[in-house]
């Protein structure tokens, strides 16, 4: 049975899903920058900024690729 835009429900979620998470992903990046423009935070700031934030992004798209190589 077809459903939205001729793809099963499983198909479309999982495609929701992937181009969501990516949005977020996007905007959280977009956020860290404007943060560290207007606090005025320099170049040493402006990359504990991303590390330390941006680690958070890192561990989700490390673990969406473990669970690729595992086909869990």
């Amino acid at each position: 049975m077809k459903g939205l835009f001729g793809l099963s429900y499983e198909q479309f979620a999982d495609l929701s899903l992937t181009l969501g998470i990516g949005g977020l992903i996007l905007f959280m990046v977009f956020i860290m920058y404007r943060l560290s423009t207007e606090s005025g935070a320099g170049r040493f700031g402006t990359i504990m900024i991303f590390i330390s934030l941006g680690l958070g992004l890192v561990g989700f798209i490390v673990k969406t690729l473990i669970q690729l190589s595992l086909d869990i």
